[in-house]
């Protein structure tokens, strides 16, 4: 199964997804956005605090340029945003190790603290989490699209199963029942 199959247009998965990548893309153009308006010295190892983090002007342009790409990835929903969420969640756990090695260096561009550190990790770990959330589990419900891709014959007998067992007791406002 590749991760770009398509999920039906109103999967109720596409909303996780969306969700994910629109807050945290949020989250991400607020603080870039406070730290351009301190007007911060771009490569400051040092940083400046802003709101419980280090930060400086090559950070915020991170943030802000993370932020726009995810609230993008999330009104395009779907797999899309899926993709993205998944992408840039290893992406913060990534930088959070380098960083981490980077710590009180002159490399430390970023100008990162430990606080920037474990929210890297944390910010990862969630928004890995909404990315993957539906398409890799061990119980994945059988209606659910990623669960049929990767088990094409099984389902395909319980949609034909299915199918007559629906239509016995399906009734519409015609029905004799409907009406009394």
């Amino acid at each position: 199964m590749k991760l770009s199959e398509e999920l039906p247009v109103d999967h109720r998965l596409s909303q996780v997804y969306r969700f994910g990548a629109g807050l945290t893309g949020l989250v991400l153009l607020t603080f870039g956005s406070l730290g351009f308006a301190d007007r911060l010295a771009y490569f400051d190892t040092h940083g400046s605090n802003l709101a419980g983090l280090s930060t400086n002007g090559a950070l915020s342009t991170v943030s802000v340029v993370v932020g726009v790409v995810l609230v993008v990835g999330a009104v395009i929903g779907g797999n899309t945003a899926s993709t993205l969420n998944s992408v840039v969640g290893v992406l913060f756990i990534a930088s959070g190790f380098v960083n981490l090695f980077l710590l009180d260096r002159s490399g430390n561009i970023l100008a990162f603290r430990m606080p920037n550190v474990i929210f890297s990790f944390l910010v990862g770990l969630l928004v890995l989490t909404f990315g993957l959330y539906g398409r890799v589990s061990g119980n994945l419900p059988h209606d659910n699209p990623y669960w049929r891709a990767r088990h094409p014959e099984q389902a395909e007998r319980e949609s034909h199963t299915a199918l007559p067992a629906a239509s016995a007791t399906t009734w519409t406002a015609d029905s004799p029942a409907r009406r009394s």
